[in-house]
């Protein structure tokens, strides 16, 4: 019985997930293809130079100068900077307002995860809530149509669960696996058990002591936003 109070008393959620950071790489890309910063004029008429980030003072010219924007957007967190860049893809002259740094609120604190919700799913699965398991068959539709239209803004995150009791390694594995099913054709690589030697040689700073394992699972995550992003204030 106390076994049984354990087993569903744990939740589906593993210490210290580590994520990797697609958004540089995606963002450097990007930029060298479609251009650098665009040139606006400086206080004194010199041109910024596109390789620099103008300052706080030259932004603010820049936008009492520029005449009129098609697209204002205020707040420079993950979900503004996402506006503003797609508006710039699609050729619109775009401005971005931000008080603070970017990403500094909100999305600093936040895991920029694009997920279904394996709790969720633990959830649906112990307590047989039919909404509780549509909300995650929803979110994991949402997660690969977001995926599929956006991929500068979006890309596959490998989530790494250390496991330290024997009895939590397949417990892990089925509900992960059940994850995977639900999400279907849609789901974006297999999960998979990972050894003591493997997890340790991959992420050594992990706690050592009656580690038993690991097991690696796919969400998504915005690439945006998971850095301190450094763009311009105005585009077009």
């Amino acid at each position: 019985m106390a076994f049984q109070k354990a087993v569903k008393g744990t939740a589906l959620i593993g210490g210290g997930a580590i994520a990797t950071v697609f958004g540089l790489s995606q963002f450097s890309q990007y930029r060298n293809k479609h251009g650098a910063l665009v040139q606006v004029q400086a206080a004194e008429g010199a041109p910024v130079r596109k390789d620099h980030l103008p300052t706080r003072e030259q932004q603010i010219l820049a936008l009492q100068t520029s005449g009129e924007f098609d697209v204002l957007v205020i707040g420079g967190g993950a979900t503004g900077c996402g506006c503003a860049l797609d508006a710039a893809t699609r050729g619109l002259k775009t401005a971005l307002l931000e008080r603070d740094d970017f990403s500094s609120g909100t999305s600093s604190r936040s895991t920029k995860l694009i997920h279904g919700g394996v709790r969720y799913l633990q959830k649906a699965i112990m307590k047989l809530d039919f909404e509780q398991y549509r909300m995650v068959k929803e979110a994991l539709e949402e997660r690969a149509r977001l995926l599929q239209s956006a991929p500068h803004l979006s890309a596959p995150l490998p989530i790494m669960l250390p496991i330290y009791k024997w009895w939590q390694l397949p417990y892990y594995w089925v509900g992960i696996k059940l994850y995977d099913l639900v999400a279907g054709s849609q789901c974006l690589k297999s999960s998979y058990v990972l050894t003591k030697s493997r997890a340790l040689e991959l992420f050594p700073m992990l706690r050592k002591d009656k580690l038993v394992g690991a097991i690696v699972y796919y969400d998504g995550a915005l690439s945006l936003c998971l850095f301190r992003v450094h763009v311009v204030w105005v585009w077009g």
